[in-house]
C-alpha cells in the first residue's frame, strides 16, 4: 500500500532514462558537475544560467542556478563520486529542499562509450503544490537532456 493516497505509486515517482554515449565518462561528468555548463544541455529548458566557479566536488556542495522564470535554485549535492555519480536536491533560494532529486550516473561501456543514466525521483517530495509539475516529467524529458549532453560530449565540447 502506498503511504501517500492520491499520488501515483512510488515506482511511478521515479523516472529514469539512459543511453550509451560515445564519449569518455570524464568529459561527460565535467559537463554535469560544472553548473555553468548545465543550461547548454538542459532538455527541459528550465535553466537560464549558473555562475562560473561552482564546479561540484563533494557531497554537501551547493550550487546556485537561475531558472528561465527568473527564480534562483540552490542545489544541495547529496550523492557524489567523481566521474561516476552526482545527485542534488533543489530548493528555492534560502529554503530547505522540498524532496525531489536529480541524479546522474555514468558507467563504462564497450568501445570507450559511457552508459549515461538520468533519474528524477520525487518520492520524498512533500510540497503538494509541486506534485502536478513533478508528475509531468517523463523519460522523454530526461532523454532530451541526455541527448543534448551526448551531442556536446561527442563533439568534445
Amino acid at each position: 500500500m502506498d503511504p501517500q493516497p492520491g499520488l501515483p505509486p512510488v515506482h511511478e515517482r521515479i523516472v529514469t532514462a539512459e543511453r550509451s554515449v560515445r564519449a569518455p565518462a570524464s568529459g561527460i561528468f565535467e559537463l554535469i558537475a560544472d553548473p555553468a555548463r548545465q543550461p547548454e544541455w538542459d532538455g527541459n529548458d528550465n535553466l537560464a544560467r549558473s555562475a562560473e566557479g561552482q564546479r561540484v566536488h563533494a557531497v554537501g556542495d551547493v550550487f546556485v542556478t537561475e531558472l528561465t522564470n527568473g527564480q534562483s535554485r540552490e542545489n544541495h549535492v547529496v550523492e557524489f563520486a567523481e566521474g561516476r555519480l552526482i545527485a542534488w536536491l533543489p530548493a528555492p533560494a534560502g529554503e530547505e529542499p522540498r524532496g525531489h532529486l536529480w541524479r546522474w550516473e555514468l558507467e563504462s561501456a564497450p568501445q570507450g562509450a559511457t552508459l549515461v543514466r538520468h533519474t528524477y525521483d520525487w518520492t520524498r517530495l512533500a510540497d503538494e503544490s509541486r506534485f502536478a509539475r513533478a508528475s509531468s516529467y517523463t523519460p522523454a524529458h530526461l532523454m532530451a537532456s541526455i541527448d543534448r549532453l551526448a551531442a556536446l560530449a561527442e563533439r568534445g565540447a
